[in-house]
């Protein structure tokens, strides 16, 4: 895991004499890109009204689609991955919930592994606890998996997508997930065009654990390259996109323009001008149009929060922290950077000096942690719930955007060319009609 670190300069207030500490946060990249934004009401209009035929040939086709389990999956797997399902709830979960009840009969499974990883795939993603057991006919009598299996790249593909559901005691995903790397991995180099693409990426970042809104985005330019692709799905979730994207620029402008308003960036210079990241962050929490105004006030919230972040950790002196402690509950800390600013330790290096291990060791061991955590999220999100799916959703979501954002650097703080690329993705570029 690598990390960049910024110089940690002192300064020094003239009338005071006041030593403080500065990061040398660089500023917002952005500038005022998004600060106006004009709304073509013409446009959006005639497009709203192409989609919404293109909506009902969709929901006619996902209907139509109830006598073949397999075609239907597929559909239900395109209008999730293109990112249009929040329009389809209710005809999803009735289809799942009568595949979920066939399921449950092992002998009624086709005996093929896409068929079976995509069933149990999106049957766990949408809360059914179904038994992951229906893999060991995958299995040869020494116990290991068949090694014919190989062969069928986009079965393991869809093997390794549905193994990262796993809970805690489900060993033959554990396996599954060594297994179908170890082997995607040895195919990728020989594979082409949009199988080659999804290899590719799930390796590096599972599909469960991605942004939902980057993986759409990404899906919808990957999906467009297949020869056989839907064309009216297509057309609606490049549509559904541009016209998601035309609110979400509505929402950042808007946003911007408080932030410039409060004048933070020459305010408070020492601390991360990061109000479009923030939006980006939150828009990976809740994409869909009936979350606007939790967009909005999380967005600022965070907004704030980051600030106040900067103030303990990089500006404020011990005497002026304990005055602000006072009303204000001190934020976490964080990967080395905070430790050159001459703050607490972080989690790999408690953990090196308690256990006397190099820093390697402990990575390994604090990313099984990150494993466990993951198969508690998972086990939290199958029925019967503690607390409204809707609500684990969005904790879900938050999660694969710490995952994403943090996973090789702190693209918050440090914010390069895959930050850019993903904000421009989202909130920038439309989608090519």
């Amino acid at each position: 895991m690598t990390t960049q670190v910024c110089s940690v300069v002192p300064e020094t207030s003239k009338s005071d004499e006041v030593v403080r500490r500065t990061a040398n946060f660089h500023p917002s990249i952005w500038g005022d890109r998004f600060i106006n934004y004009n709304k073509d009401e013409l446009h959006n209009s005639l497009e709203a009204e192409e989609a919404e035929k293109l909506k009902e040939a969709v929901k006619e086709e996902l209907l139509s689609a109830a006598g073949n389990s397999l075609h239907q999956l597929e559909i239900i797997d395109l209008i999730e991955r293109l990112g249009v399902a929040y329009h389809f709830e209710r005809e999803i979960e009735e289809a799942l919930e009568y595949l979920y009840d066939r399921f449950s009969d092992q002998n009624d499974m086709e005996d093929d592994l896409y068929f079976t990883s995509l069933c149990f795939r999106l049957l766990r993603q949408h809360g059914h606890k179904v038994s992951c057991d229906v893999f060991r006919k995958f299995k040869d009598e020494e116990d290991n998996f068949k090694e014919n299996l190989t062969d069928d790249v986009r079965g393991m593909l869809a093997f390794y997508e549905a193994a990262h559901l796993g809970i805690h005691g489900e060993e033959i995903l554990d396996e599954a997930i060594t297994f179908t790397t170890t082997h995607l991995k040895s195919k990728a180099t020989s594979l082409s065009g949009l199988m080659a693409a999804q290899v590719v990426h799930a390796l590096k970042q599972p599909l469960h654990r991605g942004v939902p809104r980057l993986e759409h985005r990404r899906f919808i330019s990957a999906y467009e390259e297949e020869p056989s692709h839907n064309q009216t799905l297509l057309k609606f979730a490049k549509l559904d996109f541009n016209m998601v994207q035309s609110l979400h620029k509505e929402e950042l402008a808007e946003i911007t323009r408080w932030w410039k308003d409060l004048d933070f960036a020459r305010k408070l210079s020492f601390a991360r001008d990061r109000v479009v990241e923030c939006y980006f962050w939150i828009v990976g929490v809740y994409y869909e149009p009936k979350y606007s105004l939790a967009r909005k006030i999380l967005t600022k919230v965070i907004s704030m929060t980051s600030i106040i972040d900067d103030i303990y950790d990089v500006y404020g002196t011990l005497d002026e922290l304990v005055v602000f402690t006072e009303a204000i509950d001190r934020f976490d800390k964080v990967y080395l950077f905070e430790q050159e600013r001459g703050h607490a330790a972080s989690a790999v290096e408690c953990y090196t000096k308690e256990h006397g291990v190099p820093e390697e060791e402990a990575c390994k061991v604090l990313q099984m942690e990150v494993v466990k955590a993951w198969k508690d999220i998972n086990e939290e999100c199958l029925k019967p719930t503690a607390v409204p799916m809707p609500l684990l959703t969005r904790i879900l979501n938050l999660t694969r955007v710490i995952d994403v954002i943090y996973k090789d650097e702190d693209c918050y703080t440090h914010v390069g060319k895959v930050m850019k690329s993903n904000v421009a993705s989202v909130l920038i570029h439309p989608v090519p009609i």
